[in-house]
């Protein structure tokens, strides 16, 4: 206890100073500081929570060098590092069957950036995603002590506020479709379809009517939040989802009585109707204009256009360099070289013009190479097969709700995988907290005894 104490010390000088210099109402925030400093240090796990619940409000930090998540991030590096060198935490929890693709992939991204075309968008590329890994190296630390319910709770519930924000004030909406806190209303689905699982997952499992109900609002919530960011990838998603967990919950088919399944079915139709009505005009354009690319008819909208030119300049990239890429963060050097650039201009601005690939497989494949991206794409396959053996594993012990937090779980992390085809985002935190948390939860259920579970 040397260490905390000498912080805890060093925090109380610092307060000191406070209250005799010309600032005296700075020095609750070092109070608060100190507070803060011993609940992280003897709760971990809870500063990971803090984070998580931070990222969907990320938006009221913009302008500042330190985010709300960034702050609370890099102290709880610095307190696990502490804990580490003093031994109160096992370094045997760093280990992961993610590391071996891990470290591939950033020997091939370390390469491609001593070869990049541009040095300091590879460096700011490298900045982003630092932060990623950071949170990766942090989850595996705690991710054992992380409460799970909570985990569903707070990413349900810190997403559906900032949808009832985007809903009800056209301040958090761009061009009349909802992006919450965020300036992107696909990033805003994409937050939306990560949550949606987890919403249902408290549904299902509520001790009681009035918890379904309030949780059941959430879920409205988030499905009216992605109606109103007018995302077609997010629909896509989310549909791909629900689809999985009516799968997984088939098998409670046969509880439904025939006295229930009336009032299931107007229950079914009244939020079919009250959806289509709700849905906002413009949503239904671009939905349509799906199936006119189906068919194979010409679409004149510019978003698929603007797509498509995506594809075949990072096509184009690939084949010039399929080892290294071009470097980390550059494929907006390349794209706004082009003709395609300028012909889907919106603003006719020149920074309009350094377009990202919306797309995070065709950004790492055409910025780093194939094996980079080969790498990358293992890494996402290997943490859905963690999650798979962990269900597995919860079901050999009999424990149903410990499988059922694996599977939506799973269909979070599913989504996110799937939202990468649409959404340039590789250091989304998110993404790589799923991706530590994959091989702990794997790591907890094959562990766990089998007289210790459920009968």
């Amino acid at each position: 206890m040397i260490v905390p104490l000498s912080i805890v010390s060093l925090l109380g000088l610092v307060c000191l100073g406070l209250l005799a210099s010309p600032y005296p109402y700075l020095a609750p925030g070092a109070v608060l500081g100190l507070v803060g400093v011993a609940v992280l240090y003897r709760k971990p796990a809870w500063g990971l929570l803090g984070i998580v619940a931070i990222l969907p409000f990320e938006g009221l930090f913009t302008g500042n060098a330190l985010s709300g998540s960034k702050f609370l991030g890099a102290s709880l590096a610095l307190i696990l590092m502490l804990q580490l060198a003093i031994h109160q935490l096992p370094a045997e929890r760093l280990r992961s069957n993610i590391w071996r693709l891990l470290v591939g992939f950033m020997v091939l991204y370390l390469l491609s950036l001593l070869n990049t075309d541009d040095m300091d968008m590879s460096l700011g590329h490298l900045r982003e995603l630092s932060v990623g890994l950071i949170l990766f190296v942090i989850t595996l630390l705690v991710g054992r002590e992380l409460n799970l319910d909570l985990f569903a709770k707070l990413v349900a519930i810190s997403v559906a506020m900032t949808c009832a924000m985007a809903m009800f004030s056209a301040k958090y909406q761009d061009e009349g479709r909802a992006s919450g806190l965020l300036n992107d209303p696909n990033s805003f689905a994409l937050m939306i379809a990560f949550a949606v699982p987890l919403a249902l997952l408290l549904v299902v499992h509520s001790p009681n009517r009035l918890h379904r109900l309030f949780w059941g609002a959430c879920a409205l919530l988030l499905l009216g939040g992605m109606t109103k960011t007018e995302s077609r990838s997010g629909l896509v998603v989310l549909f791909l989802s629900l689809l999985i967990g009516a799968w997984h919950y088939r098998a409670q088919l046969p509880r439904i009585r025939p006295r229930h399944l009336g009032f299931a079915m107007l229950g079914l139709a009244i939020v079919i109707a009250l959806g289509l009505y709700a849905m906002p005009p413009g949503y239904v354009a671009r939905i349509q204009s799906l199936s006119i690319l189906s068919s194979g008819a010409k679409s004149q909208d510019p978003s698929l256009g603007r797509r498509a030119s995506y594809i075949v300049v990072g096509s184009a990239m690939i084949t010039r360099n399929p080892l290294l890429g071009t470097g980390p963060g550059t494929f907006p050097l390349h794209y706004a070289t082009t003709g395609y650039a300028k012909t889907f201009s919106v603003s006719g601005k020149t920074e309009d013009l350094y377009r990202r690939a919306h797309n995070t497989y065709l950004e790492i494949f055409s910025e780093l190479g194939i094996p980079a991206g080969v790498m990358f794409v293992g890494m996402l396959a290997l943490g859905l097969y963690n999650l798979i053996r962990a269900r597995r594993a919860w079901l050999l012990r009999r424990d149903g709700h410990q499988a059922d937090l694996m599977t939506h779980l799973g269909v979070s992390f599913l989504s996110l995988t799937l939202f990468l085809m649409f959404l340039s985002a590789p250091n989304h935190k998110y993404l790589w907290i799923m991706l530590a948390l994959t091989s702990v939860l794997r790591t907890k259920a094959e562990e766990a005894p089998t007289t210790e579970v459920k009968a």
